[in-house]
């Protein structure tokens, strides 16, 4: 018997099949992504303190919970490393003394892939927080972070925060009728690179471009927020200047690079205060400002002159990297406790005097009591200052 193969079935019934079967695998995928959970729903809805305001936060690593056992699992050396169950982010010493009156949310794990997240808005479904993450629920911030993460960019919108945070917003206008938004970015896009680049020429195109980016970024976010609540209340922080990281001590030592990194800095902060002048419900807080009163600066010919700061009868705090509470910086190069717990002070003063939030201030006394429950804490890792 002769083998033979197959009638081969006509070129449109294998388009027509080709097409069913690309129609089939979109509606699975629409499917796939609509059925994406991102762990909120598994979390119970806590009820704000009476009388709180709503706080929420978009920014980069300077602005994340150290607290995230997704993001810096335990046995991780990141945050504080062994010393991290000790060691906090300013919003979550903000979330400890002051939890009544600024309400952050409920502290949960939350959030999808960005790409998942992109996708699901791709197609008209809410994105969600991205990356998944351990923090309060209206903190957006993620380490990594620019400008341009604040409202996505067509060719990458995974890990877009002010969008997201608004949809977030949008299921109670009532309650972010008088709350209030920190923006606090920029670190990630004039960094050491931009500001080397600076340090040289602040006019460069490139330096520029950098810096006018950001600006443009910030103030779409602005417009967002106030488009769907315009009585929120933003804060605008401004630029931190990296030739003060302890990291770049040794770097930049000379008045001239030093005047042209504030000159890029200045640009920045200046274009802000411009922007919270033209905009109704906005706010200017002066990060290198802080900075100055908190360890000084360099002396007249760029060399390191940083002082050091006493907190309580025995605690001294150097501007330096290690995980001890002695540092200024941590070891994986951000801000230590007690830079953070003067940071939450200064913002609490600054929702208090200029945002007028009902917040009362953290007093100087209530500082060194936090600072030193977390250094005198029990615990299977010392966290002890050196020599205390």
């Amino acid at each position: 018997m002769a083998l033979g193969f197959p009638p081969r079935l006509p070129r449109r019934n294998w388009l027509k099949w080709g097409l069913l079967g690309v129609a089939a695998a979109g509606a699975l995928g629409v499917l796939l992504l609509a059925q994406w959970g991102d762990g909120l729903a598994a979390w119970p809805t806590a009820k704000a303190p009476a009388g709180s305001v709503a706080l929420a936060v978009v920014g980069d690593s300077n602005s994340q919970s150290f607290q995230d056992a997704v993001s810096f699992p335990p046995g991780s050396p990141e945050r504080g490393g062994a010393l991290r169950p000790h060691t906090f982010q300013w919003t979550e010493v903000l979330a400890r003394l002051r939890g009544q009156e600024l309400d952050s949310g409920p502290w949960v794990t939350w959030g999808r892939p960005g790409e998942v997240a992109w996708l699901r808005e791709l197609i008209g479904l809410p994105g969600g927080r991205a990356p998944l993450k351990q923090d309060y629920l209206y903190n957006f911030a993620n380490t990594g972070a620019t400008c341009k993460n604040l409202m996505g960019e067509f060719t990458d919108s995974r890990f877009r925060q002010v969008p997201r945070l608004v949809n977030l917003m949008d299921r109670d206008p009532d309650r972010w009728r008088n709350g209030v938004v920190i923006i606090r970015i920029s670190t990630n896009d004039m960094n050491i690179g931009v500001t080397d680049e600076a340090s040289r020429n602040p006019d460069s195109p490139a330096v520029k471009r950098v810096v006018q980016n950001c600006l443009d970024d910030i103030g779409e976010a602005v417009a967002l927020i106030h488009r769907h609540h315009p009585s929120t209340r933003i804060v605008l922080v401004g630029a931190f200047d990296y030739s003060n990281h302890a990291v770049n001590l040794e770097k930049w030592q000379s008045r001239t690079a030093l005047d042209n990194i504030a000159k890029m800095a200045d640009s920045f902060d200046d274009a802000l205060q411009k922007m919270v002048a033209a905009t109704p419900n906005t706010s200017f807080f002066s990060d290198r400002q802080w900075f100055r009163g908190f360890l000084g600066t360099r002396d007249a010919n760029g060399k390191p002159a940083f002082r050091t700061l006493h907190i309580g009868p025995t605690l001294q705090v150097v501007h330096s990297l290690g995980d001890s509470p002695d540092h200024s910086m941590l070891a994986d190069f951000h801000n230590g406790l007690v830079w953070n717990t003067l940071w939450a002070q200064a913002m609490a003063k600054h929702l208090h005097d200029v945002v007028k939030v009902p917040v009362a201030p953290i007093s100087d006394e209530e500082v060194v009591r936090f600072i030193r429950s977390q250094t005198d804490a029990p615990s299977g890792a010392s966290v002890r200052a050196t020599g205390s």
